[in-house]
């Protein structure tokens, strides 16, 4: 047996009633748990090696605190709470950041992201979509999708109400877990495996997907897409649209750098470095050619935008003479030039 994991989660959660997991809450995840720990869990649960979602039984849950009363006290006396539970409990560990098998498995793996426990797009999540049901997300908690109606009629029947919030296969972040030191005003607009950094406000209209997010302190009042990781003391503006993927780039990380300001109603699909400033409305994808200008507004040369991803201190805006795409610096555009023919 290995005596090492990449994460471990004892969660409760909800089953349909063919017993096939809707979802699960892990109040304490761990990343790299130590040796002592699987060593004394790894007994109880009959585990032995790979990434495994195991089904608790109370009984086991009990054991599974004693064992850890003198290696983890943390994680020992959240098993002693999930010892009185009344929904069925799953201890899921992970040998290894592997592509996900279970439901279980990416729970876990949206909850290390929301804990701050890792950073967009440092997860494997290949499969996830696949492994997160499509569920009715209501006032009684998870409910399958093919069970709803009848559990409505129950409700009516008792002259209760059941209220449907939402039906997605991602629930809201602050049901799970609410990270230290931010502001939401609108808590379903953050879905699960969203990373808050603190500091961060999130306003009426801003939206964070899975596997994105704020290092923070910042403001958001438009949309984090999947993919999208925005640095300290950024500004969103209400309505712009940050994209998942550079053009024929594949499955990169959009990191918005340190103090930028991305203008309402305006989108990117490059990485921006410090402080750059994209005007409201204007769109700037990897493909957008851009006229690169002199401090004297004269044109140096005309780029494609993914040559200056990641450069600092540059304003994108559009001519509204012309239409056309530019971008000035607050260093001189010849320098930036050199820099650009050196990268190359």
């Amino acid at each position: 047996m290995s005596n090492s994991l990449f994460s471990l989660g004892f969660g409760v959660g909800t089953q349909n009633r063919q017993g096939a997991w809707l979802e699960v809450f892990y109040a304490q995840p761990v990343i790299n748990p130590s040796a002592e720990i699987l060593a004394a869990i790894a007994p109880i649960l009959g585990y032995s090696e790979g990434n495994q979602s195991i089904a608790l039984s109370i009984a086991q849950a009990s054991q599974l605190a004693d064992a850890l009363k003198n290696v983890d006290a943390t994680q020992a006396a959240l098993l002693t709470r999930l010892a009185e539970s009344h929904n069925p409990l799953v201890a899921t560990l992970l040998a290894e950041d592997a592509a996900l098998t279970s439901t279980p498995e990416a729970y876990l793996k949206l909850h290390l992201l929301s804990h701050r426990l890792v950073k967009p797009h440092g997860l494997n999540l290949t499969g996830v979509f696949p492994l997160l049901p499509n569920v009715a997300w209501t006032s009684q908690g998870a409910i399958d999708q093919s069970e709803l109606a009848g559990r409505q009629l129950e409700a009516r029947l008792r002259g209760e109400l059941l209220e449907v919030f939402s039906v997605d296969k991602f629930p809201k972040m602050t049901d799970y877990v609410v990270p230290s030191g931010v502001r939401i005003a609108d808590a379903a607009r953050i879905r699960l495996g969203a990373y808050i950094g603190e500091g961060t406000t999130v306003m009426h209209e801003g939206f964070v997907n899975f596997n994105a997010g704020t290092e923070g302190p910042g403001m958001i009042e438009g949309r984090v897409s999947a993919g999208v990781f925005v640095g300290k003391g950024s500004d969103l503006g209400g309505g712009c649209s940050t994209m998942g993927t550079l053009s024929g780039g594949g499955n990169i990380v959009i990191k918005v750098g340190e103090g930028c300001l991305i203008g309402a109603n305006a989108g990117i699909g490059i990485p921006l470095g410090d402080r750059n400033t994209v005007e409201s409305g204007l769109y700037v994808t990897a493909g957008t050619k851009v006229a690169l200008l002199d401090e004297q507004n004269q044109l140096v040369k005309v780029v494609k935008a993914r040559e200056l991803a990641g450069q600092p201190d540059l304003l994108f805006r559009r001519n509204s003479e012309t239409g056309a795409v530019e971008c000035k610096t607050h260093k001189s555009a010849i320098e930036l030039n050199a820099a650009l023919h050196a990268h190359n």
